[in-house]
């Protein structure tokens, strides 16, 4: 067994191909997140467990005793110089040189806790990172945290802006629960789309077509630029919710919700008959060798080869 580094837990063998949870046994929780780091680690953030890391041969767990501000995580990202930001369900925190550190964001207030939830981070073109927070959207160069208003604020909602998104012309789209339809944002002016009614999207992906794609609780949207085109479970989708949309390295879209495959013509299913749960679908990943790695509700962890699904999770 490989010596631990600094503030890294006990590791876990993989040939077992399972991480164990530590923290909580609700079957709510969730494997939330996930990326690959420049090494080549797989990192898994939780709902509850904190942050699992794969190097291939073990599984590292991190929580709250090895530095993480929470065990909720929420999003990660690896930015242009490879850290890795998290985001929690008590702020911000960065991992550097195997270390985790709290970053304070400037809030108006700290007295309502859920206003240190942090969830979603991301990293324009000219390097500046922008966190969808419970207190609203805030910008940040490096030195300093901009407060950024979208819209007018929504009372009783923690949930506001939730997902960022800047598409190749460089216009930043903004989404959440509380606000009906979408803001897009061109560096002038916030212009609000709506494209299914008065109910909320997420806005999760530009595609190599420069289709933009949204999320949702009534299926998925594909815009052109023109007009927007609905997906649900009638067009082939697995499940009308719809929790993230990530295109692989062919150009096929996948769906989590339920699992499906969209290859630009037609839906491919995957049910409990293929090896893996059919809904709560949170997160998935490609990797370097092109596996997929899916992370699911009840903290489950599942690995397709392209033939076959292997469940990384007890």
């Amino acid at each position: 067994m490989p010596k631990k580094k600094e503030n890294e837990s006990n590791t876990l063998s993989v040939n077992s191909q399972k991480f164990i949870k530590t923290q909580s046994l609700n079957k709510g929780d969730n494997v939330h997140c996930s990326l690959q780091d420049k090494a080549g680690n797989l990192w898994f953030g939780t709902t509850a467990d904190g942050i699992y890391k794969y190097d291939g041969n073990f599984f590292t767990h991190f929580t709250m005793a090895n530095g993480l501000n929470s065990n909720t995580v929420w999003c990660m990202l690896k930015d242009k110089s490879d850290k890795i930001w998290i985001g929690t369900s008590d702020g911000i925190c960065l991992y550097n040189n195997n270390k985790f550190t709290k970053i304070q964001i400037a809030l108006p207030t700290d007295t309502i806790r859920s206003d240190y939830e942090v969830w979603s981070i991301m990293q324009d073109k000219s390097g500046k990172l922008w966190f969808a927070t419970g207190a609203g959207v805030y910008v940040y160069d490096g030195k300093s945290f901009v407060s950024f208003t979208v819209t007018e604020e929504v009372k009783d909602c923690s949930f506001k802006i939730e997902k960022i998104l800047e598409d190749k012309a460089g216009n930043f789209w903004f989404g959440g629960r509380c606000n009906p339809g979408v803001y897009c944002y061109d560096g002038k002016t916030i212009t609000h789309l709506k494209p299914n009614g008065d109910d909320w999207v997420w806005p999760v992906l530009q595609d190599k077509k420069g289709n933009i794609w949204f999320s949702s609780w009534k299926g998925a949207y594909r815009y052109d630029g023109k007009s927007f085109k609905t997906f649900t479970k009638n067009d082939g989708l697995a499940d009308n919710v719809v929790t993230r949309i990530m295109e692989d390295k062919k150009g096929n879209l996948w769906f989590g919700g339920g699992l499906s495959r969209y290859d630009g013509k037609s839906f491919t299913r995957f049910t409990t008959k293929d090896g893996i749960t059919n809904s709560g679908i949170w997160t998935i990943l490609e990797d370097n060798s092109g596996n997929f790695w899916i992370g699911t509700n009840e903290t489950g962890l599942y690995r397709y080869d392209g033939k076959t699904f292997t469940k990384f999770s007890k």
